[in-house]
């Protein structure tokens, strides 16, 4: 009988539609088996019901061959393998090919989807075929799986059960009981304070709320990590590569101890899946799979070699082999209690060697390469094959560098220099991590001397009539790898790249957002009197001037002193300098208060006399053009403008004309109008900046969704997360990194700096203006 007459009038349940298999195996029963009906399970999500998952499903490309009406022949079924509904009772054939298909997730996820979910699925649909006299209806069970179910194996792998003598109850218990204390244990004080530890280094400028976030976000990845490392090991230590597979397998123990006794089923297990051969389209394919990672790295010179033996067999099958075999299994049931068990796989009949994929995918960079901008192509590296030691241990060598290179950095004063740098080495670090994560977990799969014995499979495909071989061939022997990875595969997963290397390139080199383009009002419109403020946020020193406290201060107070009085203030300074730097990388509002303590004794009137007397033209020729045309730029579009600074108050008044709120460091006096060397008030740094910001929104009636803000120093990351349109300007490389992150506009507002820094020209204040 022909596939599609076999399966007419036959109602399927398919778990896993949204996925990669699900997907093109819906696609293709209801292409070329048109006369059955597809039970499509699945799980509604936050704001999605099922059925609008499956209405989107059936809106993508992959279904527009279909023909008209095809749709209807779906029927949704909400619910999940966390909690299998009811199924129907007149279901006459499932297919489960939903499950967690990472190689490393935390070992409670894996044993929840692929063990226990299978657990629930199985026991539903046994109870769907049950018969009011305790009988069962012959409903298939057709169970995906993976051909590397059986683990660290050598030599042929027979279409067999897997043999073990695992409990796949005990294990799972005992994964819950890990996974728990190892939540537990993020918890304990020997672990918190080393993630604080961290956390206060990278973030304590930031304030303690910045630390204590990222703090809780270690100890989250902490547990996470633990957890993935804990399905490793126990899959290793019972034979398996990993816990996928290790789990895998005991999901095929549930099927044999609950589904095969009572059911016709069939365990079905292909190898690696990759894209289409030929069917939607050559080259279809909806995320990357395994090899895929190693072809991109490959191509963008990331990959200098792999820890694979070269005549290790890499065994792919395109997903379309894969949907078509699929639905021969479903039309052939094995007889009950007799489990039937199928690979379709390659590296039997047809193998695949790293060495021939690496001479493919070589070829096909060499033909259509990665453009690198000015830099031309990307320079292919030349795999030798040392072996796994060998690679491993360039690796290691590349990670201590690394180290090395990121402690220098965090000393470096920051400059344009500085920030390429800490961009090549974040290039650097991801490149490491990838390798360091393909390494651990390719390892086991690159090294393989095992081949999936396919017999059954064949004669399947053999016992099908011509036509239908045509229709539904599955015979991986046919595929040309040549063509397959430089025509069909390698195009097909380098296009997104390609893609987005184009839109990299008309965003700049950073690959960042365009800066911001703050358009001025229309003066023909009128003003409404009631509409919420839009703020302008600004920070002073690093942004607007190129300056720091110190400096500032020394602007200010030297001027007033005798020229002994300035030897000794400059000697002084000097001294403290290192205790100002580590202040500063502590806690920026020490580094404030102990440098303003040198204030004290100063005429706070005198001092502002001499800023609006001498200094003004000093202080404006640090100011930025760049900066001073954005602040105009906002007071155009009638947003309100704000500058917020860890300076004093008199270093501000040159700036004054261009801001409507200025807040700053105000010095305390005594009764005769001398500065005491303290603050009236906690200086506004780090998270201080963010509350008095939501604060003054909060007065003003403004929404800080749409408020600007600008910023240099990881110690205004606050206060830039606190608005909408933050943007970094000249930032610090922590900053700089931040921003990069979450796509900020990165602005570089450098100045001339025309004269010496401390040095004070007496200029006339008549010749004061504001550059740009």
């Amino acid at each position: 009988m022909r596939l599609a007459d076999s399966l007419a009038g036959k109602r399927i349940l398919l778990t896993g539609v949204t996925g990669f298999v699900g997907e093109a195996l819906l696609h293709k029963l209801l292409r070329d088996v048109p006369g059955c009906t597809v039970v499509a399970m699945v799980r509604p999500k936050q704001g999605q019901t099922a059925e609008d998952r499956v209405a989107k499903l059936l809106g993508k490309g992959i279904f527009a061959d279909l023909p008209e009406g095809s749709g209807a022949r779906v029927e949704t079924l909400s619910g999940d393998l966390y909690d299998v509904p009811a199924l129907p009772t007149d279901l006459d054939v499932v297919v489960h090919c939903a499950g967690d298909v990472s190689f490393d997730p935390p070992i409670q996820s894996a044993f929840q989807t692929n063990v226990v979910g299978v657990q629930g699925l199985v026991e539903r649909v046994v109870e769907s075929a049950r018969q009011p006299d305790g009988s069962h209806r012959p409903l298939h069970y057709v169970h995906v799986s993976t051909a590397y179910v059986g683990g660290r194996r050598r030599g042929p792998v027979m279409e067999v059960s897997v043999e073990h003598t695992v409990d796949w109850r005990a294990e799972h218990e005992a994964a819950q009981r890990v996974a728990a204390r190892i939540e537990d244990t993020s918890r304990t004080p020997a672990v918190l304070s080393r993630l604080v530890a961290k956390a206060e280094k990278d973030h304590d400028r930031a304030g303690p709320l910045a630390v204590a976030a990222d703090a809780e976000e270690r100890r989250r990845t902490w547990v996470t990590d633990q957890q993935k490392a804990a399905g490793g090991e126990r899959a290793r230590s019972l034979g398996w590569t990993d816990v996928y597979t290790f789990t895998k397998a005991l999901g095929e123990r549930v099927v044999e101890e609950v589904a095969a006794p009572v059911l016709p089923t069939t365990v079905y297990r292909p190898s690696i899946i990759e894209s289409a051969l030929t069917t939607p389209h050559p080259g279809w394919i909806e995320g990357f799979k395994m090899a895929d990672p190693i072809i991109l790295a490959y191509g963008r010179g990331e990959l200098p070699e792999l820890p694979a033996a070269p005549d290790s067999v890499i065994d792919i099958v395109p997903i379309d082999l894969v949907v078509n075999s699929i639905i021969a299994v479903a039309a052939t049931p094995p007889p009950v209690g007799e489990p039937a068990y199928v690979h379709l796989s390659s590296g039997s009949r047809n193998p695949l060697t790293f060495r021939q994929l690496y001479d493919h995918v070589r070829e096909y960079f060499a033909q259509h390469p990665f453009d690198m901008d000015s830099r031309g192509a990307v320079r292919l590296a030349t795999w030798r094959f040392p072996g796994a030691r060998i690679v491993e241990r360039a690796l290691t060598t590349g990670e201590k560098a690394y180290g090395v290179a990121e402690g220098a950095l965090s000393l470096a004063p920051r400059s344009d220099r500085v920030r390429s740098i800490a961009r090549n080495l974040d290039t650097q670090k991801r490149r490491l991590d990838f390798l360091r994560r393909y390494m651990d977990l390719y390892r086991a799969y690159t090294q393989v001397e095992l081949y999936f014995v396919d017999d059954r499979m064949l004669a399947m495909h053999q016992a099908m009539d011509p036509e239908d071989q045509e229709t539904f061939g599955f015979d991986t022997a046919v595929i040309d790898w040549e063509h397959y990875l430089i025509e069909v595969h390698c195009p097909a997963v380098t296009q997104g790249v390609r893609d987005y290397d184009v839109i990299r390139r008309r965003r700049g080199r950073s690959g960042g957002p365009a800066p911001r383009v703050v358009a001025p009002r229309d003066p023909s419109e009128p003003v409404d009197p009631d509409a919420a403020p839009v703020l302008a946020v600004f920070d002073m020193d690093g942004t607007l001037l190129s300056s720091n406290i110190i400096e500032t201060y020394l602007w200010v107070r030297l001027p007033e002193l005798s020229a002994a009085g300035k030897v000794r203030e400059l000697a002084a300074t000097a001294a403290r300098l290192p205790l100002y730097l580590r202040a500063e990388r502590r806690d920026r509002g020490a580094l404030i208060r102990s440098a303003y303590r040198r204030y004290e004794g100063a005429d706070l009137r005198a001092l502002e006399e001499m800023v609006d007397e001498t200094l003004t033209p000093h202080v404006l020729e640090r100011v930025s053009g760049a900066a001073i045309r954005r602040v105009r730029e906002h007071r155009a579009a009638g947003h309100r403008t704000v500058l917020i600074t860890g300076a004093v108050t008199p270093i501000t008044r040159p700036l004054a004309p261009l801001f409507d709120e200025i807040v700053a460091a105000e010095l305390d006096t005594d009764s005769r109008g001398r500065c005491t060397g303290f603050l009236t008030r906690p200086p506004l740094v780090g998270e201080a900046r963010a509350a008095w910001l939501k604060r003054y929104a909060s007065v003003e009636g403004a929404d800080l969704s749409q408020a600007y803000g600008y910023a240099d120093s990881h110690s205004d990351l606050p206060m830039l997360q606190a608005v909408g349109r933050p943007t970094a300007v000249s930032p610090d490389v922590t900053l700089y990194r931040e921003a990069r992150k979450l796509r900020w506009p990165i602005e570089d507002w450098g100045t001339a700096g025309r004269s010496p820094r401390l040095q004070l020209p007496s200029i006339d204040t008549s010749q004061a203006r504001l550059p740009g």
